[in-house]
């Protein structure tokens, strides 16, 4: 029988007005989030979601989209030190990549599973110690919210409305509680929160 560790399973995902995480281009419309991702706010909440985390757990997509980019931030000297402090925990963190396609991981110190989310995250916590971060992978934090098995979520709120694209919260998850922890307001408007799940 294994026993809990206690670790958190946290969320980050960045959100317009109209609580879409893309726009109504479909998947590569992220027109409406793209231009907060690198103010102070974002990167600042950037720092915050890894500094806990020892575990990433990314769906396919981003996990091959996060390769083509974060490794090169981590070796540039002249990036801004957030993003390389993320890029340097991603690259050298233990990452779990959910996949019913892949049939090797696309990264080093990367393993692909291809079951449930919440099996997986079962398992994880029943080892291990520090954070899994689900970091961006919607698929991902949407079978954790059905399931209701995320304890915090590190959200970026900006300031526009997508007017289409697909919704972070849909209709039919079980209802839960949320307390506000943490939240800063960036020059554009942007939000920055953090918030737990009451139990």
């Amino acid at each position: 029988m294994t026993f809990p560790t206690g670790r958190k399973v946290t969320a980050n995902i960045s959100l317009t007005l109209d609580g879409r995480y893309n726009g109504p281009g479909g998947p590569d419309d992220l027109a409406a989030i793209v231009r907060y991702a690198t103010t102070e706010t974002a990167r600042n909440h950037l720092t915050r979601i890894w500094e806990h985390a020892t575990t990433a757990l990314l769906g396919r997509r981003n996990a091959e989209g996060f390769l083509g980019y974060w490794p090169a931030v981590a070796s540039d000297e002249d990036a801004d030190p957030r993003d390389r402090g993320y890029a340097k925990w991603l690259v050298d963190t233990e990452k779990v990549v959910l996949s019913t396609t892949l049939t090797e991981a696309p990264w080093a110190r990367a393993r692909v599973v291809n079951a449930p989310a919440a099996d997986v995250v079962a398992e994880l916590k029943a080892t291990g110690e520090g954070d899994i971060l689900v970091n961006n992978s919607a698929s991902v934090i949407k079978a954790l919210l059905a399931a209701d098995l995320l304890d915090r979520l590190y959200l970026m709120i900006c300031p526009e409305i997508a007017g289409g694209g697909e919704r972070l919260f849909d209709d039919g998850l079980p209802s839960s509680r949320w307390t506000l922890t943490h939240q800063e307001t960036g020059e554009l408007g942007e939000i920055a929160a953090i918030y737990d799940r009451v139990r």
